[in-house]
Parts: C-alpha cells; sequence; structure tokens
C-alpha cells in the first residue's frame, strides 16, 4: 500500500471561505445587479484558483492537511472539525469549482432574460451551496462531512423554492423531508455506530472497519446508503424530480455540482475511506448493494421514457446515471471504482449541459415540453448542438465522456465476474438512447410552426453550454489523465 506524505495548508479552508465572502458581498451589494454579479463571478474564479493551485501537491503524492477545531481529549477523544485533500476530493472540488464559473455565468443571462425576482437570494444561496459542496469534498472525517451535508440542504432549500409558488413550497417541503429526515434517521445513526465500533471518524486510505463484525458492518453500511438520499438512489428519489419546479440553474446546480453529487460522492467516500475496497471485497458485501444500484439505473430510465417535460426525463435520467456510482463503486473492483470516480466527473459536464439547453430553449422558445419543440434544431443550432454532445455522452458514444465511464465499468464487472451487472449496463445504454434520441429527432427532422418566433437564449447562456459540451469532449479524450489522478486508489 503507498504511503500517502501530507503538507499543512491554509489553502482548502480559503477556498471553502470564498463562497461565504462572497454570499457577504451579493447581499450588501443586492440593489446592484452589475455589483452582486461581478461579486459572484469573481468569488467562483477565485475559488477554481485556490482550488488548482493544490494540484501540484496533489499530483505528486501529497495529501493538504488542515486542522480546524477539536474536541478535548478528556471529553471526546478523536473528534474534531478537520480538512483533508488528497485526489478524490480535489478531483470533485475542481469540477465543482469550475462548473461554478460557467453556471454562474449562464445564471446572469438566465435571471435577466426572464427578469426573475429576488436574484439577491438567489446568488447569495448558489454561493452558500457551493461552500457546502467543497466542504463536502475537502472533509477529512464523517463529522465534517456531515456538517457540510447539511449545510447544502439548507442553502438549496431556498433555491428551490425560489418561485414562492404552491408548487415549488410542496416541493421544498418534501425536499427537506427526504434529505434532512434520512440524514437524521439513518446518516447520523450510521455515524454514530461508526464511533462506537472504532473510536475514530477519520478518513483512512485503508479504511477503519478492519476487525469489526461483519454484522455490524453490513448494517452501518445500509445505514450510510440510506442515509445518503442525495445519491437519488430508489426509493428515496421522489425529491429530486419534484425540484425540478427550480430555475433550470438551480436544476443544473442539483444535479451537476452540489447536490446530488455531493451525495454519490460521499458513498465513494465512505466505501473508499471508511471501509476500504479490501475489506469489504474479503466480506462479499458490495455485490449485493451493486444490485440495488442496478434497479435505480434500470428502473429510472423506464421512468424517463414516459416523461414529456424536458426537465423531468432530465431528472429521472440523473437518477439512473448517477446509480452508475453506486454500482461501480460497489463492485469493489480496481476499473468499477475508478470507473465510478470517473462517472462523477462525466455526468457533471454532460449532465449541466442538458440542463443548461433545457434552459436556453425556455429563454428561446418558452417551451418545457419535448413535443413541443419540433424543428428547434434549424433555429437553434448551438443549442440543439450542445444537447446532442450531452446526450450522446449520457448513452455512452465514444469518444464522449460517457464512453469512457461505461468501458471501465464493463470491465469492473468482468473483474467480479458479475455478468448480470454487465447486461445491466448494456441494457441501461439502450434505455439511454430511447429516452434521448427521440428529443433529437424531434429538433432535427420535424418541421415547426412557429419557426419564425424561434431564436437562440442570450449569447452568455450559449458560451457557457457550449464550453460544458466541450469540456464532456474533453473528458472522454483525456480520461487516462483523470484516472491516473487516482492511483492510490482501488
Amino acid at each position: 500500500m503507498t504511503t500517502l506524505k501530507t503538507v499543512v495548508s491554509i489553502v482548502p479552508l480559503l477556498a471553502i471561505l470564498v463562497s461565504v465572502a462572497a454570499a457577504f458581498g451579493i447581499f450588501f451589494l443586492r440593489n446592484t445587479p452589475n455589483g452582486r454579479e461581478a461579486c459572484s463571478i469573481t468569488a467562483a474564479l477565485v475559488k477554481f484558483g485556490l482550488v488548482m493551485s493544490l494540484y501540484p501537491l496533489i499530483r505528486d503524492g501529497y495529501v493538504v492537511e488542515c486542522p480546524l477545531v477539536a474536541f478535548p481529549a478528556g471529553l471526546m477523544p478523536n473528534l474534531g472539525f478537520a480538512l483533508r485533500v488528497d485526489a478524490l476530493g480535489f478531483l470533485f472540488a475542481a469540477v465543482a469549482s469550475f462548473l461554478w464559473i460557467l453556471t454562474t455565468m449562464y445564471s446572469i443571462g438566465y435571471m435577466r432574460a426572464l427578469n426573475e425576482h429576488s436574484q439577491a437570494r438567489y446568488y447569495v444561496c448558489f454561493a452558500l451551496a457551493l461552500t457546502g459542496a467543497l466542504g463536502v469534498a475537502f472533509s477529512a472525517n464523517l463529522l465534517t462531512l456531515f456538517l457540510f451535508y447539511e449545510l447544502i440542504t439548507v442553502s438549496t432549500y431556498l433555491l428551490v423554492v425560489h418561485d414562492e409558488t404552491e408548487e415549488s413550497y410542496s416541493a421544498g417541503t418534501k425536499y427537506l423531508t427526504y434529505l434532512m429526515g434520512t440524514g437524521k434517521l439513518f446518516f447520523l445513526p450510521a455515524i454514530i455506530f461508526t464511533f462506537g465500533l472504532t473510536g475514530t471518524l477519520d478518513f483512512k486510505s485503508a479504511g477503519i472497519f478492519s476487525g469489526v463484525d461483519p454484522f455490524w458492518v453490513g448494517l452501518t453500511l445500509v445505514l450510510f446508503v440510506a442515509g445518503v438520499a442525495k445519491s437519488g438512489l430508489m426509493p428515496f428519489h421522489n425529491w429530486l424530480p419534484s425540484a425540478m419546479v427550480a430555475p433550470t440553474p438551480v436544476s443544473a446546480l442539483l444535479h451537476a455540482v452540489a447536490v446530488v453529487k455531493a451525495g454519490v460522492f460521499t458513498v465513494v467516500r465512505i466505501v473508499v475511506h471508511v471501509y476500504g475496497v479490501d475489506f469489504l471485497s474479503h466480506l462479499g458485501i458490495g455485490v449485493v448493494m451493486a444490485f440495488v444500484a442496478s434497479v435505480t439505473v434500470v428502473g429510472a430510465s423506464v421512468v424517463a421514457l414516459r416523461q414529456d417535460n424536458l426537465k423531468l426525463r432530465l431528472a429521472y435520467s440523473t437518477i439512473s446515471q448517477l446509480a452508475y456510482v453506486v454500482l461501480g463503486v460497489m463492485l469493489l473492483t480496481p476499473d468499477g471504482v475508478r470507473g465510478s470516480i470517473l462517472q462523477i466527473v462525466a455526468h457533471a459536464f454532460g449532465k449541466i449541459t442538458l440542463f443548461f439547453c433545457a434552459g436556453a430553449i425556455y429563454v428561446g422558445i418558452h417551451k418545457k415540453y419535448i413535443s413541443e419543440m419540433a424543428g428547434i434544431g434549424k433555429t437553434m443550432p448551438w443549442t440543439m448542438g450542445a444537447f446532442t454532445v450531452g446526450a450522446f455522452s449520457m448513452i455512452g458514444v465514444p469518444p464522449l465522456a460517457g464512453f469512457a465511464v461505461k468501458w471501465r465499468l464493463l470491465l469492473g464487472s468482468m473483474e467480479a465476474q458479475q455478468i448480470p451487472i454487465a447486461l445491466v449496463l448494456l441494457g441501461s445504454t439502450l434505455l439511454n438512447a430511447a429516452y434521448f434520441l427521440p428529443v433529437i429527432k424531434k429538433a432535427y427532422f420535424e418541421e415547426s410552426d412557429d419557426a419564425a418566433h424561434q431564436h437562440e437564449a442570450p449569447l452568455i447562456m450559449r458560451v457557457a453550454l457550449v464550453t460544458t459540451a466541450i469540456g464532456t469532449c474533453l473528458v472522454g479524450i483525456y480520461s487516462d489523465f483523470i484516472v491516473g489522478l487516482l492511483k492510490g486508489i482501488a
């Protein structure tokens, strides 16, 4: 096992606090649209710069640590709040902080084009959500992770209810019930059990459960997976389609940057650094959880087929696609785990592209339903071109990011000698094609009766969605480089 070198730095804390400072700045500039937007963009650029400044250390095999608050040894030994940046956390933070730049740009065009209300509150909550996301990425232990995990829930609640309608408040209630309810009922007890069984909550490269009775290992693993409702696994998924009442940039944030991505990242972190891949593999527990994830992969895809609302189809697609992350890591094989982590990156770029396109379509032609989108491939070529790239990546067309993921997951299923899992992956690819290709067909091969009134969204929105589409291509082409960062995992 590789021994990781450590270095102490305040940079991880600064990267997290940038968003907090931005939230205060946006609040004070709430009556100055240009000022609050400039504050948002500047903070996003600074955050990304701070995260990327850690790359040389991560590349050279270092782990960056930042102790925060330790509880008194006589009261609660081995407990406290601390930050720790390894390759896994760095990768998630780099993706989240980069996409925050583009989502902020996109939000400016979207919110101005539709003259949305309460824009200052929107940008404040957006900044706090990214604070939570980076906190999850940089957490050194389960206690710190749980704190930031709950911050994401609270800050994004106000984004879900942004429209202040009866429908949005109903969705917000369901959102809090699922995310905070499962956290209190399952996640928090799992953390307490873990501390009682192991005497620590720190993330370790080989896990912390070695020598614990298999019964308790299985019980706590089930509690952890059930408690991470943000991952969207069935039957804890109903909050996610309901949350689509939020503005489209919020939907993009929920799916690609903060909420569900933080959920599946947490599952990967727990499997790899709380239990340890080798330990779980020895007990034979992972395969059962992989089959549970397979149900979500297939079931959510089937539901997506029936959705005419584009955002709802994308929401169920997310539920299915992110179950790949859980499925892959639970295979407990090298390619399975690496494919799982690569899916966090690939899905982030591909799905944020698709949601950006959905929002651009609404701004350009005020349509939400796929059945009303005939001919928009001709009147909105940039938007539909990017949508096609994102959709093809979700399907798994080479050389896009989704293909690199599915190839590694297939290899992982072969390593685990699980032919049924390989068949699930192949079957889900057909289902992906079945719910994405009709959208492309309607856009390019059917004629519109209203072409004269159709136009592209504002330029700043198009720049954002084209950039993420290019990112989807680059992630696929350079997937080996991304996986190379994870050489110490699996």
